[in-house]
């Protein structure tokens, strides 16, 4: 692999998979001994599900696929059904209205939003930040957010509640959502585009890095200068801008190592007219980003909780959000066990590309723990235990698949986000309302 090569991208930079053939014995070895890192998915699906079409029977190895799941037939051996998490602090909890919200806000932070339409947004770090604050170090992005709606950080969305806790599933801190990306093409830009000629060679390269270098320097010490004269509220604020500073800097030179190659795919043009195209741009991406290496943590929204999408092309004109309160009306109930498998159906494809995707000699997949789900069992009901959750992946590292869990009491579904850290190697003592770690083994 000549320079000419790897640099005949121009403006695109992409982390290289595993390439072993052209790996010392003693790399080889140790990547042998240690395994490939593991990754993790979190997948949002809206307005919970037609429960008596999307829930198995039985339980075990014995369990028997429902209607809605058997779009996942030909994958029995890679996912597993689990029954029983509850999210208990999307609850009302004497705050009205709001389940919608609470659903989104809570799934992956297990803790309850305050309620809010201004700026004052309150609710708590999620799983997939906890991961990408010890492991994100480790790759060109410490996660990936995704989404089909697009970004909204304020607002007035349900009953009161803020758009941001609707429309964010990753939390970096308790007032500070990760606004996910909706169009392929700039989240392509964001993996694999360079932003910048300083990954280029030449002298204008040079120039660019040297002139990079100086603006960093010149900010660093003005910081300085400034934080020997400031208060110590002040103090407190500038030690937060040159941290940001720094992690620039890091990222930069981070980048700038990485080989520069164009992924042997087309780059995407914008946002798709076909809602399940758009859906499926998005997975082809997040499976590049996997394969790549250039993050291990991700979380795709499919549909923010409350969405009132239609979907001609199923034959449902009528808005998701809105048949969602069935009432037990038999033709509603109809329409919304086709969303559903639609939504399965997907999920499917995402591991079909999984499983197909390799790393060394192991399936991508074996590599990477999916989460799939959504916060809201009945639509109607507004409930948030029994919740639909199924989980694929992870085999390289022991969990076993081809089953249904039937989960005693109510669990907290941050439990299973503890155990999904503990298989990322992440150090967590809690997560939300978590009790204790659900075992995946």
């Amino acid at each position: 692999m000549t320079r000419r090569h790897l640099l005949r991208g121009f403006g695109t930079v992409m982390a290289l998979p595993w390439l072993e053939s052209l790996a010392s014995r003693e790399v080889r070895a140790a990547v042998a001994k240690a395994g490939a890192p593991m990754r993790a998915a979190w997948l949002y699906v809206p307005n919970g599900v037609n429960v008596e079409e999307w829930m198995p029977t039985g339980s075990g190895k014995d369990y028997q696929l429902s209607a809605s799941l058997s779009e996942l037939a030909g994958l029995r051996d890679e996912f597993s059904v689990l029954s029983g998490l509850a999210h208990d602090m999307a609850r009302s909890h004497g705050n009205g209205g709001g389940d919608h919200a609470r659903a989104t806000a809570t799934f992956l932070t297990g803790c309850m939003p305050k309620k809010t339409a201004g700026a004052d947004i309150r609710l708590g770090e999620s799983v997939d930040q906890i991961a990408a604050r010890q492991i994100g170090r480790q790759t060109r992005l410490p996660s990936l957010e995704l989404s089909t709606d697009g970004q909204r950080s304020a607002g007035r969305c349900d009953s009161g509640y803020s758009c941001a806790y609707q429309f964010n599933l990753a939390w970096k801190s308790e007032t500070m959502p990760m606004a996910p990306e909706m169009d392929p093409r700039l989240a392509f830009e964001r993996l694999f585009g360079l932003g910048s000629v300083t990954m280029g060679s030449g002298p204008e390269a040079e120039r660019a890095r040297k002139t990079r270098r100086s603006v960093l320097d010149a900010v660093m010490g003005e910081a300085k200068g400034l934080q020997a004269k400031a208060g110590d509220a002040d103090r407190r604020k500038l030690e937060e801008y040159l941290d940001s500073v720094r992690e620039i800097e890091r990222r930069i030179e981070q980048a700038e190592s990485i080989s520069v190659t164009m992924p042997d795919v087309a780059r995407p043009e914008g946002i798709p007219e076909r809602y399940e195209d758009h859906i499926r741009a998005m997975m082809d991406l997040l499976v590049l980003a996997f394969q790549t290496d250039s993050t291990r943590v991700a979380t795709f929204l499919l549909a923010h909780d409350g969405s009132n999408r239609s979907f001609p092309e199923l034959g449902v004109a009528d808005a998701h959000h809105a048949i969602s309160h069935h009432q037990r009306n038999p033709e509603k109930l109809r329409k919304i066990a086709l969303i559903d498998r639609f939504y399965v159906r997907q999920f499917g494809y995402f591991l079909e590309k999984l499983k197909g995707a390799m790393i060394g000699e192991e399936r991508l997949l074996d590599r990477t723990l999916v989460t799939y789900g959504g916060g809201i069992g009945d639509g109607d009901r507004h409930n948030h235990d029994n919740l639909p959750i199924l989980l694929a992946g992870g085999k390289a590292d022991g969990v076993q698949h081809g089953r249904r869990w039937v989960l005693e009491g109510e669990v907290p579904m941050t439990n299973l986000h503890l155990g999904i850290l503990e298989r990322l190697g992440v150090k967590a003592e809690r997560v939300g309302d978590s009790s204790g770690v659900l075992s995946l083994v």
